[in-house]
């Protein structure tokens, strides 16, 4: 039986994406996970999580790892030094991106002295309990067979050779300047075209899509995080939240989430980042995938949608042991959850397309809707934005504030109803001040919870109170004083604990806060708290939900969407 690949810590992973599903690549060159042919179908390399199915390119001798994304995309160049020399591995997935097919590009390119490399395949459908069947070489030289229902072609695997258990593997000796291609299809037809023509396509693509934030304050960073976004994001301009599923925010603690969907609230963060950098397609894609939602479901809309808008599975198990720590649950019990803030937040990019001139009459549909549902729902109880008990949570009240008056503000004339919209934030504002604030004058977590809350720094950064208003600068005092530790924020204090001991901090938090406070004048701060949050990552860059600040090791799904969109709002905004 073929040696199962370790798994490492979350840093260590990059992402390969082309917006209908990713992978995850590993510092021994194994791709560690991917689902296909979409995001939210069962994975065909596992891994990560426990399986036993891989797709490795590894050098035959001790190594150091590094790499690095070329410029603007997600293309991965996996780096090794060897004893005896230096080889590449250059890796993405091929676009533009077909729904029910994903063409894997991997180029072995050796830049000194000579390596052998050992490469291994082995895919195994339905969450490894599929493996590869019917292998045969045609006279091409490329493998054929099949995983489950979905066929598999490879093309630079000629030299290989079928072992007992299934696995292809074959050596690859390389001398300085050789270089070698693999191109992996998984469903449908073998793709058309040579690997030349292939990555000829992908870098088009890559260029189309990413354009040079050098306008913001992180250039490098801000690039790679629309490239993340537009790698998460599926043709239908649904965002899925993470590539991953199942990896825990605190070891063996329940933690462990399916994040293979695209969250309503996730979806408008990015667009409301693509208006703050200038990004429009960005805003378009976003607006677009919550507006057929909103207009389709109304009051049902549900928080968080497969990428193609369909319903979100039931949580359940793949009977894989699961990442270290972890488990392996599939489905997101948020199907079952009614969350208040979505509808703001949609009233917000649409006013954010309206401010850029991208809006039309389909999205003032939308916000009439969007109006409609909040003025019949707002004094109920909903899951809010982290997803937690039904109550009256104060922050979903402000972003329903803050999103009536945006498209109050930004309505076209004679659409809509712009006073009545303006009248009902009143409303609503004037409840949360009677019954969700605190004595010392700042916002609290919700009618029946006096503690703070980061999620509330978003009522003055969206509107819905001015950023001078004393309810303002209370708030966000009281976060910096009770939720910060090392310049990285949590979301809130779940006991008298160490901030640490329950959670990791929450890095979108910790852009907030920067935000907050260049609201504020504090442009140091500002700065301190963006450079703290975005130095939360790995060596690929990527950001996931949580970040333990005593190991310095991320915590959750990765790569974590909105984390990145927020990142690239910071970086435009603090520019």
């Amino acid at each position: 039986m073929s040696d199962i690949p370790p798994v490492y810590a979350l840093r260590n992973y990059a992402l390969l994406a082309d917006g209908e599903r990713g992978a995850l690549i590993d510092p021994e060159g194994n791709v560690a996970w991917m689902c296909a042919p979409r995001w939210h179908d069962p994975a065909i390399f596992s891994s990560l999580i426990g399986g036993r199915s891989f797709y490795t390119v590894t050098p035959n001798c001790r190594f150091v790892w590094g790499g690095h994304y070329e410029t603007g995309g997600l293309i991965w160049r996996s780096r090794w030094i060897t004893n005896g020399g230096i080889v590449e591995c250059r890796e993405a997935l091929a676009m533009p991106a077909t729904a029910d097919r994903v063409v894997l590009l991997r180029r072995i390119e050796v830049q000194d002295g000579e390596c052998t490399l050992v490469v291994r395949l082995e895919p195994r459908a339905q969450f490894d309990q599929q493996p590869l069947i019917d292998h045969h070489l045609d006279d091409q030289g490329v493998w054929h067979g099949r995983a489950g229902t979905m066929p598999v072609h490879w093309v630079g695997g000629a030299q290989a050779s079928v072992q007992p258990d299934g696995c292809l593997d074959f050596e690859l000796a390389m001398n300085e300047g050789d270089r070698h291609d693999l191109v992996l299809t998984i469903g449908g037809a073998p793709v058309e075209g040579t690997a030349d023509e292939l990555w000829e396509r992908t870098e088009a693509e890559w260029s189309e899509r990413v354009p040079s934030m050098d306008h913001t304050l992180a250039p490098r960073d801000a690039t790679q995080a629309v490239a993340v976004i537009r790698g998460l994001t599926a043709a239908s301009g649904g965002m899925v939240a993470a590539a991953t599923m199942s990896l825990p925010e605190r070891s063996h603690a329940g933690t462990s989430y399916d994040y293979r969907y695209a969250w309503i609230r996730d979806t408008c963060y990015a667009g409301q980042a693509g208006a703050a950098a200038n990004v429009l397609p960005l805003l378009d894609d976003s607006l677009r995938f919550v507006r057929e939602r909103l207009l389709e479901h109304g009051p049902d809309l549900k928080p968080a949608y497969t990428a193609q808008g369909g319903k979100v599975p039931e949580q359940s198990h793949v009977g894989l042991p699961g990442y270290p720590g972890g488990t392996d649950v599939m489905g997101n019990q948020v199907t079952n959850q009614f969350q208040l803030d979505a509808f703001g937040e949609i009233m917000q990019v649409i006013a954010a397309a309206a401010r850029h001139g991208r809006d039309q009459a389909d999205d003032w549909r939308a916000a009439e809707v969007a109006a409609d549902v909040v003025a019949g729902h707002w004094h109920e109880k909903d899951a809010g934005v982290w997803e937690l008990d039904q109550k009256e949570w104060t922050h979903s009240r402000l972003c329903l504030v803050g999103g009536l008056k945006a498209i109050a503000d930004a309505a076209p004339d004679g659409v809509g109803d712009p006073e009545g919209w303006r009248a009902l934030a009143e409303q609503i504002l004037r409840d949360c001040s009677e019954r969700c604030l605190h004595e010392s004058g700042r916002w609290k977590r919700a009618v029946d919870d006096d503690r703070v809350d980061a999620s509330l720094l978003l009522g003055a950064l969206r509107g819905a109170i001015p950023p001078d208003d004393p309810r303002s600068r209370a708030t966000i005092a009281a976060v910096l004083e009770e939720l910060c530790e090392e310049h990285f924020i949590y979301r809130f204090r779940h006991d008298d604990g160490p901030l640490g001991q329950a959670e990791g901090a929450f890095l979108l938090c910790g852009f907030w806060a920067s935000l907050a406070c260049r609201q504020q004048g504090a442009e140091a701060d500002a700065l301190r708290f963006f450079e703290r949050a975005r130095a939360g990552c790995g060596s690929p860059g990527l950001l996931a939900e949580e970040f333990d600040v005593q190991q310095r090791q991320l915590r959750g799904n990765l790569p974590q969407a909105f984390v990145h969109a927020q990142l690239l709002e910071c970086a435009a905004t603090l520019a």
